[in-house]
């Protein structure tokens, strides 16, 4: 029993308010009157077993977005009846939980915890000062890079791309030849390769637009595609991104070297023996030892 159960609890409940007059649907926003005890406060017992309104807190902040923006009144009473038919199952197996039922919850604390150690060091690496400084390591000196806007015309052979040539000096549109007679997955494009730079294209192709004018096409061009007619129509010159563009990248940089520190520093104080290395790995498929 996990989140699908309580999503089907909150959601068959949702269906039955649907289905009242709308009179006793009303939704208006209140300041919600807080009992005494706070998180600590009962909501319900099961066989004397509390359920606290903390619980009920908790369920709820990790409930996905959709559920989350339920009103009130519809999440209160499913998230309850879920967390009372939890109580009441937990309780019938008392007493009757196998070696693997331990071992899951086992895992499932290991991974909570380990969640809740890397979560503030993953916040609080991200600041504006170390945000500032993957900047500036990353563009600061970064040099401008000059891009090239192309299509191609891709063929078998010389004498086919030297004939298609003369076809387009004497004023045959680059784009319909190329969709006409071009073999790779840009013709339909008209040969539009997009912008590109220095090392994305294969050197016989770069050099040969690196020494084009801006709007002529070029003779023929070998590589190990086939032959190419190359056209440039425009160039430009790309500045570093701003520190606006990359804050979310580095962000996720900043926080992943954080978290990786913080588990190197944990481990390597860690007294941690590993006898298990030893093992044949084959042992991880036999479902049988559970039983045992």
């Amino acid at each position: 029993m996990g989140h699908s159960a309580t999503f089907g609890a909150i959601c068959a409940f949702a269906m039955a308010l649907a289905a009242a007059p709308l009179a006793a649907q009303d939704t208006a926003t209140t300041a919600a009157k807080v009992p005494e005890g706070g998180a600590s406060a009962v909501v319900a017992t099961v066989n004397g077993t509390p359920i606290t309104l903390g619980h009920m807190i908790v369920l709820r902040a990790n409930l996905p977005a959709q559920y989350q923006s339920l009103p009130d009144e519809i999440l209160f009473k499913g998230i309850l009846d879920q967390l009372v038919q939890q109580a009441a199952l937990a309780q019938s197996v008392e007493g009757k939980t196998t070696l693997r039922d331990t071992l899951a919850m086992e895992n499932d604390q290991r991974g909570y915890l380990s969640g809740v150690a890397l979560q503030s060091v993953a916040g609080g690496a991200v600041t504006d000062e170390a945000l500032q400084k993957a900047y500036d390591a990353k563009f600061a000196n970064a040099a401008e890079t000059k891009e090239y806007n192309a299509a191609h015309i891709l063929v078998k052979t010389e004498e086919e791309a030297k004939e298609l040539k003369t076809q387009i000096d004497a004023g045959a549109d680059f784009a319909d030849m190329a969709k006409q007679h071009s073999s790779d997955g840009a013709a339909a494009n008209g040969g539009d390769l997009g912008w590109f730079s220095e090392g994305m294209m294969v050197k016989p192709f770069q050099d040969a637009v690196f020494a084009m004018e801006v709007g002529k096409v070029s003779d023929p061009v070998e590589t190990q595609f086939g032959w190419h007619l190359i056209q440039l129509k425009e160039t430009r010159i790309k500045s570093a991104p701003s520190l606006d563009d990359m804050r979310e990248e580095l962000a996720a940089e900043i926080e992943q070297a954080a978290v990786e520190a913080h588990i190197k520093s944990i481990t390597d104080a860690a007294k941690i023996e590993r006898p298990g290395e030893g093992f044949d790995p084959a042992v991880l498929r036999d479902q049988s030892l559970l039983d045992k």
